[in-house]
């Protein structure tokens, strides 16, 4: 029996509960590209895949929209694969276990997918219905938003007419978005030298941090797991000699990591200050972030003598140069007057590796400033050739303009207020959305974005709203119905 028995909307959720069943993590969406393609051929619908696996499918405008210019309906088939340090679910093969809990829907011990999957599932539940009214449909399926906008870069626009567009891809009802922050993703590589070494080994990890999306969520001041190891191994330098053997942190660039590990080792004499130290180090922390980190904490377990791989001193001092150097969070919030509580330009540091030859960190910037977005990149160049590390840009996209002149912004307001007896709330988002890349493409184009609930996205205790997802797909149906 489906988890969704008895819930509305029915199809909405009875394709949400079909996609959780498909892997679909960045990367690995052929699968349901596939499943997509199907969809549409089995309800005779026209149908594009991209050699990428994007998915384009076409519906005719019902009776009485014939006249209406077409409407592009877009969300993304690639989710965000977290999950709990015990979970054994592989991401690659397995489906979602996913739950409902009252108003919730959640997956056991992973991230949930909501972001996008609800978007791409309501988005099917209006092209399988043969009730709704509405102009002629170009529905949009990307691959790989999650990893720098990649499938909206690949795809070819000259397969669209249409000019107005519904993005789907947001998580707070009674929010309407009009632009999106700009972005790239910052790698730098440091080459290290490694050697045998005897000592008494250490594991230590920082964990029990709260995550999240480091755009949406960024403005929290959430504790960064790999910037706070880069402090504890400061703070133990300072007291005393060790060695580093391995240095782990964070799954995704797009994600405030909430934990991080490393293994050391010291010698016997310094096994209890080094104890004691990060004990000392761990008060020091949990007080600065007793506001919102309540969970926060080290786990420092001694593993006896060992014979292992470790740092040299002098890559040891560039690492760490590195961690405390590099920036981290809001760099600058938004003065422009109705955006004063929206963030200009931030920087997360999501993946830290340690391996032989090599230490990397990798990090999401953003900006709705083109020009502070590649300044920031230009200091991480610096800081990242001072100690002799190679320093790359990628997944470069654009930040999304917002249009005074849009059409679907009133219209969609006016239905709200309808519906909800309240307004919404209107305004940029500092994460970044495929709305921007599109925008690039199409201008000048008419683009909304809105979506039903969804909480701590990018991390296992993600959960959507159903009471708020039946909302949203109500009022995507009403403004489909209006655009006659």
């Amino acid at each position: 029996m489906s988890v969704f028995s008895g819930i509305e909307p029915e199809k909405v959720f009875e394709f949400f509960e079909e996609i959780c069943m498909i892997p679909h993590g960045s990367g690995n969406t052929r699968q349901l590209s596939d499943h997509l393609k199907a969809f549409a051929a089995e309800r005779s619908l026209r149908v594009n895949q991209e050699p990428c696996g994007n998915i384009i499918i076409y519906k005719d405008a019902t009776p009485g929209y014939e006249k209406s210019p077409a409407i592009c309906l877009q969300g993304h088939m690639d989710m965000v694969c977290e999950k709990t340090s015990d979970s054994r679910h592989n991401f690659r093969k397995d489906p979602l276990p996913i739950a409902v809990m009252d108003d919730e829907v959640f997956s056991r011990n992973t991230t949930l997918g909501a972001d996008d999957g609800i978007a791409v599932a309501m988005i099917l539940a209006v092209l399988d219905s043969s009730e709704l009214e509405h102009p002629a449909l170009e529905a949009v399926f990307t691959i790989d938003e999650e990893t720098g906008m990649e499938g909206a870069k690949l795809l070819n626009y000259d397969s669209l007419k249409a000019r107005r567009v519904i993005n789907l891809d947001s998580e707070d009802e009674g929010v309407f978005y009009i632009s999106c922050a700009g972005g790239l993703r910052g790698n730098i590589s440091l080459p290290v030298d490694m050697k045998e070494h005897t000592g008494i080994e250490y594991d230590v990890v920082i964990s029990g941090l709260h995550g999240g999306h480091s755009g949406e969520m960024i403005d929290r001041y959430y504790a960064n797991a790999i910037i706070l190891m880069g402090r504890l191994l400061r703070f133990l330098q300072q007291r005393m000699k060790f060695r580093i053997i391995e240095l782990s942190g964070g799954l995704m660039d797009n994600a405030i990591p909430r934990e991080a590990g490393c293994h050391i080792q010291v010698s016997v004499e310094n096994s209890t200050t080094f104890e004691q130290t990060i004990s000392e180090f761990e008060e020091i922390i949990k007080n600065e972030y007793k506001a919102n980190e309540k969970n926060l904490m080290i786990y420092c377990e001694n593993l006896g003598e060992s014979t292992a791989r470790v740092l040299r001193n002098e890559s040891t001092k560039r690492a760490m140069y590195l961690l405390t150097a590099v920036p981290d969070g809001v760099i600058k919030m938004c003065r422009e007057k109705g955006q004063e509580n929206l963030v200009q330009t931030s920087l997360n540091f999501g993946i830290m590796r340690l391996s032989e030859g090599r230490f990397t960190l990798e990090a999401g910037l953003r900006s709705s400033v083109s020009s502070e977005k590649h300044a920031l990149s230009a200091k991480l160049k610096v800081i990242a050739e001072a100690v002799g590390a190679e320093y790359t840009e990628k997944a470069n996209y654009p930040a999304w303009e917002y249009n005074e002149e849009s059409e679907l912004l009133p219209m969609l307001i006016r239905l709200y207020e309808s519906s909800y007896g309240q307004s919404p709330v209107v305004k940029g988002i500092h994460a970044g959305l495929e709305c921007g890349v599109i925008y690039k493409a199409l201008k000048p184009v008419d683009i909304v974005s809105f979506g039903p609930t969804i909480k701590s996205a990018h991390t296992p205790k993600e959960t959507l709203s159903i009471s708020s997802t039946e909302r949203t797909y109500r009022l995507l149906c009403d403004l489909l119905k209006e655009l006659k």
